[in-house]
């Protein structure tokens, strides 16, 4: 059977899955693309490669949806001649060129019927889905998710950085959708506060939490946490070089969790202060004042000029210490 009338038997047959695999679309996390492959076709060079390739319109109120920042986390494809195929996510670095940011393990899927794979693969709106064959003379295509109402099937830049797509012609025979995990977001912590030396075990909430691989406190990171759910983490607050408030963030695949005030991580301690030739009540304020407690207070003879002025203090100034630390005065009398 002819080339041609092999792809005039599966139109019929595309058409129905298209119209399915479009249904899904509307989600706010989900990216579906697609193509009703005509009976005719056209092969266009590429690179010296050749390839077939498709505009495809979405339904009436079947609008294709634009990813927020996040990850693939799992892909179907429907209809698929040939393989093994690999899933590639392609990001636009400038004067309409992309590069591959990430790839799935190849996969034969069969040649009718939807079939579903794992993947773990950050893309962000205005990247492109990729599908990339070992044989390049085969069907592939490559899916623009930017925010637009339409799905656009245009020649696959290869691995690595090549010009873009500048035209759309007829004809594919492949159809993809592709689930997007959203990036991390905190909304809560169970304590908003706590001392500089750190110590404390904290929970945080939030969603899409289950694919943390590091939470930091400001610039720094947690000194152990474990996650307890997709809406749940624990966490060991670390130490801190000074007191303040930070934000907490979370990383996964899908990229950082936003900042935002339930973020928020204020770490109190005692900064303690420069004393020496201060007087007693200027001295007692500026020790509370810096989230110390006033330690012993004691008279030494001290030349005229110094009297009823501190001329010795411990600890000294400018350490950080925790919170309500006793900082003991010498008084010149």
């Amino acid at each position: 059977m002819g080339r041609r009338a092999r792809i005039g038997i599966l139109a019929m047959a595309l058409a129905t899955a298209w119209a399915l695999v479009m249904a899904v679309a509307a989600g706010a996390t989900t990216v579906t693309v697609g193509s009703v492959m005509p009976p005719t076709f056209t092969s266009t060079p590429f690179g010296g490669v050749r390839t077939q390739f498709n505009t495809a319109l979405p339904e009436a109120g079947s609008n294709l949806t634009s990813p927020v920042t996040g990850a693939i986390v799992r892909w179907k494809v429907q209809g698929a001649k040939g393989g093994p195929f690999t899933l590639r996510i392609l990001h636009p670095n400038g004067a309409g060129a992309y590069t591959a940011v990430g790839a799935s393990a190849p996969v034969t899927p069969k040649d009718i019927g939807i079939e579903t794979f794992s993947t773990q693969l950050p893309i962000h709106a205005g990247d492109l889905i990729g599908i990339d064959s070992s044989n390049p003379t085969d069907e592939i295509g490559v899916a623009n998710v930017g925010p637009a109402t339409y799905g656009v099937f245009s020649t696959p830049p290869f691995e690595g950085s090549t010009n873009a797509p500048s035209s759309t012609v007829t004809s594919s025979e492949l159809e993809l959708s592709a689930e997007v995990q959203p990036a991390p977001a905190i909304t809560g912590v169970s304590a908003t506060q706590g001392s500089i030396l750190g110590g404390e075990k904290i929970t945080i909430t939030g969603t899409n939490l289950n694919g943390t691989t590091a939470l930091m406190f400001g610039e720094v990171a947690a000194t152990s946490f474990s996650i307890t759910g997709e809406e749940r983490i624990t966490a060991v607050v670390p130490s801190q070089a000074k007191v303040g408030t930070v934000d907490i963030v979370a990383t996964t695949l899908a990229g950082e969790s936003p900042l935002t005030k339930a973020d928020n991580y204020t770490y109190l301690g005692c900064t303690v202060p420069r004393l020496v030739g201060r007087r007693l009540a200027g001295a007692k304020n500026a020790i509370r004042g810096g989230g110390c407690t006033v330690g012993k207070v004691t008279k030494v003879k001290a030349a005229k000029k110094k009297k009823g002025k501190v001329v010795k203090q411990n600890p000294e100034a400018g350490r950080v210490l925790a919170p309500g630390t006793k900082v003991a005065i010498k008084l010149g009398k």
